[in-house]
């Protein structure tokens, strides 16, 4: 029964992100009038499917998420550094988002040749997501016109970045742990090393734009659910916890922002030892 729940599940989402599609290609022609109204279309179409998603998962099973640490404000604008497991960390960051009034407002990095599939693909592009190639002399150029976009619009974001690069797998943090080993770094066992250069670059572009650096630890104490194990209501409980950091606070030099960015990590680590 829960399977035949989770597939009726799949097929209402879908249908209706290609309906938002719709409408967000539609919105185009208002390109010409008014580029405000534009983004508030595309912000509202992607707030109420996001929540959707959020609420068929409590409406169907009664998920919740457990949040511990810091609490944030509501409505601010802020850089999210997460740990990266599985696709149901972007689950656990919507819930989160959803009751802070920034679920509209996400705005993920992304590869580049997601932007070509249909349903999310499209959508994350009509919302200036930040679609990259993971080769920093091809991306930064278009990353600091995008920046500069959200900053002369004055565009409200949650920006989201998986640092580690990648989602964690045992030879993906065996090639980590080498890197740390050879290059004198902490070795990590519960997260891989921080890629820098994008968090960096997207400190030094957003300062005057953002409040907050959010420092976001997703574990799962129940063994990591895959997003088909949640449709189906395999697991009811989610755990994130939540460092806030005001932007502010943090160091001003490129060289010491990035072992700062380690030291989260490092923090990381720690953490899911004691809460696996």
């Amino acid at each position: 029964m829960n399977k035949l729940f989770g597939a009726l599940a799949l097929l209402f989402l879908t249908a209706l992100l290609l309906l938002a599609n719709c409408v967000q290609i539609a919105s185009v022609v208002l390109l010409p009038i008014s580029r405000k109204a534009v983004r508030a279309i595309n912000r509202f179409v992607a707030g109420t499917w996001w929540s959707l998603c959020v609420l068929t998962g409590k409406a169907l099973h009664g998920l919740e998420l457990q949040v511990t640490g810091d609490n944030v404000p509501e409505k601010e604008n802020a850089i999210l550094v997460c740990n990266h497991q599985q696709m149901a960390d972007i689950y656990v960051i919507m819930f989160f988002a959803r009751t802070k009034g920034r679920l509209g407002d996400l705005k993920w990095f992304v590869k580049d040749m997601i932007k070509y599939i249909p349903g999310i693909g499209w959508g994350m592009y009509f919302l200036d997501c930040v679609y990259v190639k993971r080769n920093w002399e091809q991306d930064k150029d278009k990353i600091d016109r995008l920046f500069s976009k959200y900053k002369s619009a004055k565009i409200p974001i949650w920006l989201i970045s998986f640092v580690e690069g990648t989602r964690l797998k045992p030879k993906k943090l065996e090639r980590s742990q080498k890197y740390a080993r050879e290059n004198g770094l902490p070795v990590f066992n519960h997260v891989m090393l921080p890629r820098t250069k994008g968090f960096i670059a997207s400190v030094n572009a957003l300062r005057d734009h953002v409040d907050a650096v959010y420092d976001l630890t997703i574990s799962y104490p129940d063994g990591q659910p895959s997003m088909w194990q949640i449709l189906c209501g395999d697991f009811k409980t989610l755990h994130l916890h939540v460092k806030r950091y005001p932007i502010a606070q943090l160091p001003a030099e490129n060289e010491t922002l990035s072992p700062w960015l380690v030291d989260r990590f490092a923090e990381k680590d720690r953490f899911l030892a004691a809460n696996p």
